[in-house]
């Protein structure tokens, strides 16, 4: 079966695809992207989504080229373009760059911007790695001071995540000087004394989708829960770690640095967390 994708206004297999090379997202990286998980069909949080999409947007810069009933359709004709009979879920790939136009560092007027989708399996974790846990590595956040921009310049991201790929671990973990901001493409809370803890939302983070559902989820549910700077001996000394992302849902961190995190094994927290985030999530799809 062929990928359909979306570009410009047209549904195209995958191979056919194209796109100028004075394209900025291409030049620059200027662009902004969302992803989007769809589960039997139904996007998860996508008005939420859109939202965030419209903050990227507006921070660059770029106007929005389609309305919130246009991305609507357009997510839905992907997903139905793209079935797959072995996975129903998808992970849909939105992204939008500022255009196409002459090589020059200041945004230039009157350019349509480049519209993009396409549509993958969505794989979430494992059985056995939900079981399990997984390992991280911790770093410096050395990126940019506009982490709230879910921008297409994700070098320093990928920079990042190698850190932990290049040992076999799952995720790289970043704090500004001694305070916990994020991980390279996963939020992180960390339970201390039966107390959820995890960074607010500012330029330093990108604001989660699942952020924001496990912290929906913990207020409702009566967890302890403080949204506030974490500092990095709170993370070290953590009885619990947990990532969380739109493809990760929540993951349990069971070694950090190559020491073990709490007793080596998921937490009590994490596993009462992850049952309730898997009945939101099926409750809660738009």
């Amino acid at each position: 079966m062929t990928d359909i994708v979306y570009l410009n206004g047209d549904f195209l297999p995958i191979e056919e695809a194209r796109i100028p090379v004075l394209d900025r997202g291409f030049i620059f990286g200027d662009g902004v992207y969302e992803v989007i998980p769809t589960y039997q069909a139904r996007p998860f949080r996508l008005s939420a989504h859109l939202i965030r999409l419209q903050h990227s947007l507006d921070r660059l810069r770029i106007t929005n080229p389609h309305s919130t009933e246009q991305w609507s359709e357009l997510i839905a004709a992907m997903i139905a373009k793209n079935p797959n009979p072995h996975n129903p879920n998808q992970s849909i790939y939105l992204q939008i760059t500022r255009g196409v136009a002459k090589r020059d560092h200041a945004y230039p007027s009157n350019i349509t911007p480049t519209v993009f989708l396409m549509s993958s399996p969505l794989v979430t974790p494992s059985a056995d790695l939900i079981a399990s846990g997984v390992r991280c590595v911790t770093a410096q956040d050395n990126r940019w001071l506009n982490c709230d921009i879910k921008s297409i310049a994700l070098l320093g991201n990928c920079m990042l995540r190698q850190q932990s790929a290049d040992i076999g671990a799952t995720e790289t973990i970043l704090f500004r000087g001694d305070e916990l901001t994020e991980a390279s493409s996963s939020n992180v809370f960390v339970v201390k004394d039966g107390v959820l803890l995890t960074p607010p939302k500012s330029n330093l983070i990108l604001s989660g989708i699942t952020y924001d559902v496990v912290i929906e989820i913990a207020r409702a549910r009566e967890f302890q829960i403080e949204v506030r700077p974490v500092s990095t001996a709170e993370v070290f000394s953590a009885d619990e770690i947990w990532i969380t992302s739109s493809t990760k849902e929540v993951l349990a961190v069971t070694e950090l640095d190559g020491k073990p995190v709490g007793d080596g094994q998921p937490g009590f927290l994490f596993k009462r967390m992850l049952a309730l985030y898997q009945q939101f999530k099926q409750e809660h799809a738009d």
